[in-house]
């Protein structure tokens, strides 16, 4: 079966910007999304796949979505890396499910003055990362020890994280007194935007990390981790075998924090319930 769309949307474009989207062609974009990144693509995002990798073939010049596919099976590391980050799904805000991080503000502030590991599996365009720093650093008396590696598999949002530059409305939830403390506000051109500073980006480091990869690029053991919203793109068996890595980098006494519609009942033997949708290490 074959369905016909107009590559932007507009009856006026010139024949070369109209593509077909095979069911075949879609069901190789499942298979290869999951290989690459573990992602279960539901039958539904039929639409999805074409507007986002209709992109694609117009940028590479190509006439057909088999074309551009066999480039990706064959390995182009460039297309590779483009078409994981076009079928990523990147939903994030800063201080997003904020019950999480009062937990974590509490947690710290018991530490004393010992070091803090954290780690934001899917950072994003670097919301959520920044919001661990700025609860770690206004709870922390000594903040020499903290480090949060920042994670994500999609190239264009890690890219915008590390120069940290937001519009002013996004920073609605972040209370009034970090906004002071941690962002300059733009001027001149950059009026409508703020920036993070030194102090909230020196404890995150960002880096690429594909959690499907054989071997993560990490050393040592985190005390927390935020792996949230990140497990309803995979299915249960990817989700277990994920889970079960991330346990093993999970000091005995730290937490999973896990996205509010995320349940793992089938990992009961790694983890168990210590709050809303927080865990900690089972034994």
């Amino acid at each position: 079966m074959e369905r016909r769309f107009s590559g932007g949307g507009f009856a006026s474009l010139p024949d070369a910007f109209h593509y077909t989207l095979t069911d075949d062609d879609f069901a190789r974009v499942r298979g290869l999304i999951y290989r690459m990144a573990g992602i279960s693509l539901a039958p539904g995002k039929f639409d999805m796949v074409y507007s986002r990798l209709a992109r694609r073939l117009r940028v590479r010049g190509l006439e057909s979505f088999a074309q551009y596919l066999r480039l990706v099976e064959l390995g182009d590391e460039e297309e590779s890396e483009a078409f994981i980050n076009a079928l990523t799904t990147n939903m994030t805000s800063f201080f997003r499910e904020p019950h999480h991080f009062r937990m974590l503000a509490e947690r710290l502030a018991k530490r004393g003055g010992r070091p803090v590991s954290i780690w934001s599996c899917a950072s994003s365009s670097g919301e959520e990362p920044y919001s661990i720093a700025m609860t770690a650093l206004e709870a922390l008396d000594d903040s020499s020890g903290l480090d949060i590696l920042a994670s994500d598999i999609d190239t264009a949002v890690l890219a915008k994280a590390r120069q940290g530059i937001y519009p002013i409305d996004q920073l609605a939830k972040v209370p009034l007194h970090l906004r002071k403390r941690f962002f300059m506000r733009g001027e001149g051109k950059n009026d409508g935007f703020a920036r993070v500073k030194e102090e909230l980006r020196r404890p995150v480091t960002f880096r690429r990390l594909n959690l499907l990869d054989e071997k993560w690029p990490i050393h040592g053991k985190f005390d927390f981790v935020f792996c949230r919203n990140v497990m309803i793109y995979f299915d249960r068996e990817t989700q277990h075998a994920i889970l079960k890595r991330i346990a093993r980098v999970l000091n005995p006494d730290g937490l999973l924090f896990v996205g509010h519609s995320e349940s793992f009942h089938h990992t009961q033997e790694l983890f168990k319930l210590c709050g809303t949708t927080a865990y900690t290490l089972r034994g």
